[in-house]
């Protein structure tokens, strides 16, 4: 037994981001300035795309870029039946409709199939979800929107490594968006970035992301003069400050170090589960490069002898922390009275959802760290 509760998600900084944010608290600027612009401008060379905003979450981004490509009551928006429950907000809030799809069986991502069942003439757009960190199968949604005309939005909250057919994640649609809380591949606390490959719409981002002003803080206040400003879009206070970015600057730096050390621990729990009743992650693509973001597997009662919410509750007995993502959309109270959404009409995510555990995969586990998970994962399964 673990003497200590092993967090999960737990994210991995070093004295870098620690020093960057107390430059920040020195200098006095700690709300959005120079460092969300340095930020902006490592993530999109980082994706090799030309626009960048940086916003304090993803789901400010999704939000936002549902509105910069002029969504409204009455539009459609198909998307996944498997997600955590901001995607599905951001739609709604944009005023449009959500739409759902059921999920692959084995990737988890939405089924393209699906997604063509559910165009209608009102449809507009399609938000994916690259789940876990595997890309969805693109080429088959794309050829899915192009038919019908429908922007394509990339959730790539898991996704931050990701690619399909060596093109990184959120530049294979129209926008793509990130998240940078602290359970993600690297974050800033709270934060998220939009990118896209067009300027009027990540400008739109930019302005509704700061009360629809035309001129951010920085440029109101700055050493160059003051700016005057006015509001020209009804917008929101979704602006990231510098404190976030001062982390998220360094926390880049890191990715490929962060995602290796993701990848072996991926490998052995492949390795060392793959002999126990539980269901596991399925291969990755050849063609595809994968986040590993979440480590799932599935704990179907009939062949682990233990119901899923029992092995959630045994593994924190043993100080190994667990989540589950996620309970399918259509299990949720306010979307069956909202939408009447039914789990039984989607059959595979509402079956997944019933059985997901994620165990922890941070870059920050020792090899005790995963021991100790697996050994814990063993002992449930075993007595």
């Amino acid at each position: 037994m673990r003497t200590e509760f092993l967090v999960f998600g737990s994210p991995y900084f070093g004295p870098e981001e620690e020093e960057e944010v107390l430059d920040s608290m020195r200098r006095s600027w700690i709300g959005t300035g120079p460092k969300v612009k340095l930020f902006e401008t490592a993530f999109a060379q980082y994706k090799n795309i030309p626009y960048s905003a940086a916003v304090h979450s993803c789901t400010a981004a999704l939000h936002l870029s549902c509105l910069a490509l002029g969504l409204k009551p009455g539009d459609e928006v198909i998307t996944t039946a498997m997600t955590f429950c901001a995607t599905v907000n951001a739609i709604i809030h944009a005023g449009a409709t959500p739409v759902l799809a059921d999920i692959d069986p084995v990737t988890l991502n939405i089924d393209p199939e699906d997604i063509e069942r559910k165009v209608t003439p009102r449809t507009r757009a399609v938000l994916i979800v690259h789940f876990a960190g595997r890309p969805c199968k693109m080429d088959e949604i794309l050829a899915v929107a192009s038919r019908h005309h429908l922007y394509v939005i990339e959730d790539c909250a898991h996704a931050l490594e990701t690619e399909y057919h060596g093109q990184k994640a959120g530049t294979l649609g129209d926008i793509g968006c990130f998240s940078f809380y602290a359970t993600k591949n690297i974050s800033t606390g709270e934060g998220g970035m939009a990118i896209t490959h067009k300027s009027e719409w990540i400008q739109a981002i930019k302005i509704m992301a700061l009360h629809g002003l035309s001129a951010d803080a920085w440029q109101r206040f700055s050493d160059k003069g003051y700016k005057h400003y006015f509001m020209t879009e009804l917008g929101f206070k979704y602006n990231m400050m510098d404190l976030q970015a001062a982390m998220g600057i360094h926390q880049i730096k890191k990715i490929d170090l962060f995602w290796q050390r993701r990848s072996q621990i991926w490998q052995f729990y492949m390795d060392r589960l793959k002999s126990l009743p539980v269901g596991l992650p399925a291969p990755v693509d050849p063609g595809s490069k994968h986040a590993y973001h979440l480590f799932t597997i599935e704990i179907d009662p009939s062949k682990a002898g233990v119901s899923r919410d029992r092995f959630l509750e045994e593994m924190t007995k043993r100080k190994i922390g667990v989540g589950v993502h996620y309970c399918a959309i259509p299990e949720h109270p306010y979307y069956q009275k909202r939408f009447g959404w039914r789990s039984e009409d989607f059959v595979h995510a509402a079956r997944y959802g019933s059985q997901t555990v994620s165990i922890p995969i941070s870059p920050k586990l020792t090899d005790r760290d995963l021991e100790d998970v697996v050994e814990a994962v063993s002992d449930i399964l075993s007595s």
